[in-house]
């Protein structure tokens, strides 16, 4: 099985996994190499394991951030539902 980020990312094949040496967010709770995710943060708060279990999926700020990089990632989470 996939090891998927909150917001759906497939940490084991993410290029930032070796690029970058990431652990995935729930491994380092959502303080990446480039600062602190907003989504990871929100599923936090919502005590929530990722996006697909919110009653707002896909939200606004799944959808930008697909748009922009990783677009299979609400796919990935309709998948996990």
């Amino acid at each position: 099985m996939a090891n998927y980020s909150a917001c759906g990312i497939d940490c084991d094949i993410c290029k930032f996994k070796e690029e970058m040496n990431c652990k995935g967010c729930k491994e380092i709770k959502g303080k990446v190499f480039w600062g602190e995710c907003e989504l990871y943060q929100c599923n936090c708060k919502k005590e929530q394991e990722h996006c697909g279990k919110c009653n707002q999926f896909p939200c606004d700020k799944l959808k930008e951030w697909a748009s922009k990089e990783n677009p299979e990632r609400i796919d990935n989470l309709k998948n996990l539902m």
